[in-house]
C-alpha cells in the first residue's frame, strides 16, 4: 500500500453480505490495488491509543520532558494547602546539562511524559578510562561511546571495567547511563573486626577498590566481595 493512501469508514459494517457494499464504504484518495484482494473479508481498522500524563502522574524516577529537554524527577511531594489550589512541588535533573532544579506543578496540570519512543536504553560495557573520559563499548558492534567525567558524576565510585551498564538515548543522543542496581566490589581497606563485636551488629567503614567508601558488618575483612547498591550506596551482603 501507498504510504500516501489516505482512507475514512462510514458508519455502516465493513463486513456486509454484499463484498461490493464494504468496498464501496470505504472512501480512499487514490484506491489501492489491494482492495480487490479483500472483497469478501471483513478486517479491523486500530489506532494508537492516547494517554494524557499529568502532575498527579509524576513520581520518582519519571522521564518528563519541560520546555524541550528532557528532565528525569529525583524527588516529589503533592502538597495539598488548607488554602489554595493542590500542586505537586518536584526537584528534577537536567539530562543533558546535568543541572537540578526545583520546580512546581498544578495538580492535574498535564506534562508530556518521555515514553520508549522518545527514550532509549542500550546495553553497553564499560572498557576503560581514557584520560577523562570514561569509554562504553557496544559488545556486538564494538561501536564506542564516551563520556566525560562530568557526565559521569558521583557514579564513577560504582564503576568498574567490564561493567554492563544501559545507556540512555533521547532523540538519537546520549544523556545518561545507568549502573546496575546492585554490583559487586572488592574491600581494599577496613579495620579488623574485635572477636565478639559481630554478635553485637556493629558496623565500619571499608574502602572498595573503586575508592568509594560504606559501612559494613564488622566480620567483613580485605580482599572480600561485598555487593552494594547503587541507588543507595548501602552494603547489602558479602557476594
Amino acid at each position: 500500500m501507498a504510504a500516501s493512501s489516505s482512507f475514512s469508514v462510514a458508519s455502516s459494517p465493513l463486513h456486509s453480505s454484499s463484498s461490493s457494499s464494504w468496498y464501496s464504504s470505504v472512501s480512499f484518495s487514490s484506491k489501492p490495488s489491494f482492495l480487490p484482494m479483500l472483497r469478501g473479508k471483513s478486517f479491523r481498522l486500530t489506532y494508537p491509543k492516547i494517554y494524557a500524563f499529568t502532575s498527579n502522574d509524576i513520581k520518582v524516577g519519571s522521564n518528563i520532558e519541560v520546555d524541550g529537554a528532557p528532565w528525569r524527577v529525583v524527588e516529589f511531594l503533592h502538597v495539598k494547602p488548607g488554602k489554595g489550589a493542590a500542586f505537586v512541588r518536584t526537584k528534577m535533573r537536567n539530562y543533558v546539562t546535568g543541572n537540578i532544579v526545583e520546580k512546581t506543578f498544578r495538580a492535574g496540570s498535564t506534562v508530556v511524559e518521555i515514553n520508549e519512543a522518545n527514550i532509549s536504553k542500550e546495553t553497553k560495557q564499560f572498557t576503560y578510562k581514557d584520560g577523562s573520559q570514561f569509554v562504553f563499548m557496544d559488545l556486538s558492534t564494538y561501536e564506542e561511546i564516551r563520556l566525560n567525567e562530568k557526565d559521569v558524576g558521583d557514579k564513577t565510585k560504582w564503576l568498574k571495567e567490564g561493567m554492563d551498564c544501559n545507556v540512555l538515548f533521547w532523540n538519537g543522543k546520549v544523556i545518561d547511563f545507568e549502573l546496575p542496581i546492585n554490583v559487586k566490589l572488592t574491600v581494599t581497606n577496613v579495620d579488623p573486626g574485635l572477636r565478639g563485636d559481630t554478635a553485637q551488629g556493629g558496623s565500619k567503614p571499608a574502602t572498595l577498590e573503586t575508592g568509594a567508601v560504606v559501612n559494613v558488618p564488622l566480620f567483613v575483612n580485605i580482599g572480600e566481595e561485598i555487593l552494594v547498591d547503587t541507588r543507595t550506596g548501602q552494603y547489602v551482603s558479602r557476594a
